[in-house]
């Protein structure tokens, strides 16, 4: 588990995530986990809400769910991508149950930065965010 103050989460803080799932639970304990350390978290319940999100708001990082309903993740990350005005350029991980090379390969065809495995690893996503800081003013 992660002390809420260690050096490692403190550097972390005041992030502001987008965490798009369309399980209520996975949302429920990712983001009391993100919040706790100390992250404005804002949820999205399937690709076509993440897209929105993305093109309305301004986020540091994106943690996407993979398989939803509608538009899946893949799909939502193209479509992130494509977005004018930078607004696609930030980091986009993908939250799934899959870790196959496949998996990975398809993250990495549709524009995702990295893959963290479910069920969450806090360590893992951060160490991945910690990769893409600075990229469309992350940590500025």
């Amino acid at each position: 588990m992660v002390n809420d103050r260690s050096p490692d989460t403190q550097r972390f803080s005041n992030m502001k995530i987008l965490l798009a799932d369309d399980n209520i639970i996975n949302q429920k304990v990712a983001g009391a986990l993100l919040t706790r350390l100390g992250h404005l978290v804002s949820f999205a319940g399937d690709g076509r809400e993440a897209v929105k999100a993305v093109q309305e708001g301004t986020f540091d990082a994106v943690l996407m769910d993979v398989q939803m309903p509608d538009m899946d993740g893949l799909e939502a990350t193209r479509a992130i991508r494509a977005l004018p005005d930078g607004k696609g350029c930030l980091p986009i991980i993908a939250m799934t149950a899959g870790a196959s090379e496949e998996d990975v390969r398809q993250c990495q065809a549709a524009g995702m930065d990295g893959h963290v495995t479910k069920p969450f690893d806090p360590q893992k996503f951060f160490a991945l965010v910690e990769q893409y800081r600075g990229r469309n003013g992350i940590g500025e």
